[in-house]
């Protein structure tokens, strides 16, 4: 009998996933997307004295798995943890990793927003790419990853109040709207998360399954 509650308790705590982010937005989206039977998303409200993860890593995927990883470690629970970076062609890639901060360590979306056009001030060529990698940690804390890409370019002005971010500068691949023009369902069809979101529920759906 102890063995089989335990092993019950173990489905338990298997179905359930913590969504290793404080970015409310981002928190949002996910919930949205990544919503799988039986699954139950925590956030980092759900738990008490979860450390502040520093995302000082040099690419989107170290930043990704050491937020899930450290939030498995300290929580005991399946973790999940993205990183997202845009990255512009005429800029050579930036901002990338630097995307939250591009406009300095405390600085707001708008502030961002200000820097990139400054940068892209006279550049012919506006074409970018939001690239977003999702990781999956457990408790162990073994991980994997996944990504996903949305192309498209940069707007001469900010569009649209929906959104976050850079979403009012982020004209999509065969739109004319900005992501921030586009309603939530229109952007997670095929936003750069949503696309990495989708992957991640089709490859990782058996490890939530009994």
């Amino acid at each position: 009998m102890d063995l089989i509650l335990a092993m019950q308790s173990a489905m338990q705590d298997r179905m359930k996933c913590l969504i290793a982010t404080r970015n409310p937005h981002k928190l949002e989206e996910i919930q949205q997307i990544f919503d799988l039977p039986g699954l139950t998303l925590l956030s980092t409200e759900d738990f008490d004295d979860l450390p502040e993860v520093i995302e000082d890593g040099a690419t989107l995927e170290a930043n990704a798995i050491k937020k899930a990883v450290t939030l498995a470690l300290a929580s005991g629970c399946i973790a999940l943890g993205d990183d997202t970076g845009l990255e512009v062609t005429a800029l050579k890639g930036a901002p990338g990793v630097y995307s939250a901060r591009y406009a300095g360590e405390d600085c707001d979306y708008a502030a961002n927003n200000a820097k990139l056009l400054r940068e892209l001030d006279g550049a012919e060529d506006r074409s970018a790419q939001f690239r977003c990698v999702i990781a999956l940690a457990y408790p162990s804390g073994r991980a994997q990853y996944v990504e996903g890409i949305c192309r498209g370019r940069i707007a001469e002005a900010p569009r649209g109040e929906n959104g976050f971010g850079y979403d009012p500068l982020f004209v999509p691949e065969g739109y004319e709207q900005t992501f921030a023009e586009l309603s939530a369902a229109e952007k997670n069809t095929i936003s750069h998360r949503g696309r990495a979101l989708e992957l991640a529920a089709t490859r990782w759906r058996a490890e939530f399954s009994e």
